[in-house]
């Protein structure tokens, strides 16, 4: 009775390995550059047995944005114990962490956006999730106000255009970005109507 769950255990260990490997490698090359054959290699295993795992170069993809996903949402959940202003900020600069930690992921996700399909699909699925984090902060429910509903969504595209700029020049460090996103959201909001509470600058790591 042992073995078969031991099995599994390799099993699930050696998946999760090649999700890691598959972030490095799709983060360093485009889609197309990358083959079933290449990936096989780089891990070290038969093509054979990567296909155990992932029937397809598209469905190793899928599951290496998957994860990054799942592991992005632990990281931003925002604190309940937290007023939501103040977990709005803690969110958001985990968020910058995460990029800090994976910027060049994530230049490739935005490089990619107009030609995956994929990660066009993940990219608007995490801003789905994070306007509706805002949201629900603001208790705006399930059906919010038209206005506020388009000033939360923008923004979002906002902060990827900010965040670019601050990986290209590199001159504000993560909390004063932090502060800038901030305030640029909480403008947005109060033209909306619905002015954020103020809260505390995300934390300078810099």
């Amino acid at each position: 009775m042992t073995e078969p769950a031991y099995t599994r255990m390799q099993v699930d260990e050696r998946r999760e390995q090649l999700l890691k490997l598959g972030a490095e490698l799709f983060a360093l090359h485009s889609f197309g550059e990358l083959s079933m054959a290449r990936i096989a290699r780089e891990a070290g295993i038969s093509k054979a047995l990567l296909y155990h795992y992932f029937p397809s170069k598209r469905h190793f993809f899928v599951a290496t944005l998957q994860d990054a996903a799942e592991e992005l949402a632990r990281r931003t959940q925002p604190d309940p114990a937290l007023p939501p202003a103040e977990a709005l900020a803690a969110s958001l600069d985990a968020f910058l962490g995460w990029i800090e930690e994976n910027e060049p992921a994530y230049r490739k996700l935005m490089e990619s956006a107009g030609t995956v399909p994929e990660v066009a699909e993940w990219i608007t699925r995490v801003r789905d999730d994070t306007s509706s984090r805002i949201l629900d902060g603001l208790g705006a429910g399930v059906d919010p106000p038209p206005r506020l509903r388009a000033a939360a969504r923008a923004w979002l595209w906002f902060m990827d255009g900010a965040i670019l700029d601050w990986l290209d020049h590199r001159d504000l460090d993560r909390g004063q970005l932090g502060s800038l996103l901030l305030g640029t959201l909480a403008g947005a909001l109060t033209a909306a109507g619905f002015p954020l509470p103020s809260a505390p600058p995300p934390p300078s790591s810099r």
